[in-house]
């Protein structure tokens, strides 16, 4: 987990210089490991922040409940693959209530990547650890991917 984070702001201080426009505001379903409704919205030109508020699952489903998630994002072009091919990555914070280890604070990171298609869809797939503030619940982390209508 700290090779991750340490890469990432690797990652980041390298390619400060190549932001991509953020703008508007997104809602739609994030799909993995349970589903949650996911809202971004354009903080500036180049940063937004997401929200999560769903249902998932740990522990192989033996301790599930509801989770909100805040990410601070920073996104990049990847106009060289094709116009609308975007990539993020974020930190924010993340809480929680689950069956059998009650409320839940931790921090999560995020990097993903993304297209914008000319119609108001945006696709994406992302990785999110995160670590909680209460030893009851440990880390964890998961892929998902997210269609949004963009407005």
């Amino acid at each position: 987990m700290k090779k991750l984070f340490l890469a990432l702001i690797l990652v980041l201080s390298i390619t400060g210089a190549v932001n991509a426009q953020v703008n508007g505001k997104a809602i739609g379903l994030r799909f993995g490991n349970g589903a949650e409704v996911s809202f971004n919205m354009a903080l500036g030109s180049a940063n937004r922040l997401e929200l999560d508020l769903g249902l998932n699952s740990f522990d192989n489903n033996s301790n599930s409940g509801f989770g909100l998630t805040g990410i601070y994002q920073w996104v990049w072009a990847l106009d060289e693959l094709a116009p609308g091919f975007n990539w993020y990555a974020g930190v924010g914070g993340t809480v929680g209530s689950y069956k059998t280890n009650g409320l839940g604070l931790g921090v999560a990171g995020q990097i993903g990547l993304e297209y914008n298609f000319a119609i108001p869809l945006q696709l994406s797939i992302d990785y999110r650890p995160a670590i909680f503030l209460n030893n009851s619940y440990g880390s964890y982390d998961d892929a998902r991917l997210a269609i949004r209508y963009r407005f």
